[in-house]
């Protein structure tokens, strides 16, 4: 009999392996499925990268591979479109789905990612913030990032404090939510609604192997893409003419594959931007990770103590 039953907690199990980019989630989500099989029970692996959603980018975003896709069921891997850009509130719409028709199927949900947001909005849920008329996003969005920033420090003080100058994307959110709104976006963040935090039995593990050995894993395994079928992949994509501004536009790599392809910099070149690009992904995860979730959320180095844990 399990603690849960004996508790009297009837809520289905939720599995959750998180983890920086090259941590090895996928391969640790692989032998958990393996475990629960050889106890007659069946996982099912939930997507929740943000760029693993893509179907574009199979190589270059690290997805499973058909393989391994065979081993075991997977869900929302490569379920959107290059040019549809997937909102963390879309994919935990989609996820809760999926994760509602794999406990109606009697078998247990993984979900692996490393993607903060996404499992941040699935759990918490999110705020209920209108959408945001055109003409004001349009204007926010016209500003240099430097003078959004500026003007984000006197109409919201808070996330002007949080946010790196760098960061456009949130800084052009932010700015446009409290003048669309009126309330500053930390006030929204207290509203959120939606969250399956507490509808589900959580069986989380955070996986932060040692940072050195992440970094190295990083390297090789960009290198690795380039003759693995990244480079074909960024010529399809570049050849759609998308939207330069759509997620997938932005995923590691491939910028630096394209200003290959387009003669800007060296093959060389290209391997070294992708890496670091690669290596400062992995520590701003390392980051979040390390101290956003909940303490009580087990932290570890090494894959088999992550899987004794899942156990």
């Amino acid at each position: 009999m399990s603690t849960d039953e004996i508790s009297g907690d009837t809520r289905k199990p939720l599995a959750l392996i998180a983890g920086p980019t090259a941590s090895g989630k996928s391969a640790l989500a692989l032998r958990f499925a393996d475990t629960l099989a050889a106890q007659g029970r069946k996982g099912v692996i939930v997507n929740a990268d943000s760029a693993q959603v893509y179907a574009d980018l199979r190589v270059l975003s690290a997805r499973p591979s058909p393989e391994e896709e065979a081993r075991a069921e997977h869900r929302l891997f490569g379920a959107w479109d290059g040019s549809q850009a997937c909102s963390a509130a879309e994919w935990a719409d989609a996820a809760k789905r999926e994760i509602v028709d794999i406990h109606g199927a009697g078998n247990v949900p993984i979900l692996v990612g490393g993607t903060g947001l996404y499992i941040r909005t699935l759990l918490d849920g999110i705020a209920p913030i209108p959408t945001i008329p055109d003409h004001v996003r349009d204007a926010v969005r016209a500003l240099p990032t430097p003078d959004a920033y500026a003007q984000l420090a006197l109409e919201d003080p808070a996330s002007h404090a949080r946010l790196d100058p760098g960061d456009s994307q949130r800084i052009s959110r932010a700015l446009e939510v409290v003048r669309a709104t009126g309330l500053k976006l930390g006030e929204w963040q207290r509203r959120l609604e939606g969250g399956i935090g507490d509808s589900v039995a959580l069986n989380p593990v955070i996986l932060l192997p040692e940072r050195e050995w992440l970094y190295r894993r990083c390297d090789a395994r960009f290198e690795q893409m380039l003759d693995d079928g990244a480079v074909a992949e960024v010529e399809a994509l570049l050849a759609r003419k998308l939207a330069p501004d759509l997620p997938i536009m932005r995923a590691i790599g491939v910028r630096e594959v394209a200003g290959w392809l387009r003669g800007e910099w060296s093959r060389e070149e290209a391997i070294a931007k992708g890496q670091q690009a690669t290596r400062n992904y992995a520590k701003r995860q390392y980051t979040w990770l390390r101290h956003q979730p909940p303490s009580k959320w087990p932290r570890v180095t090494f894959a088999d103590e992550a899987l004794a844990l899942l156990e």
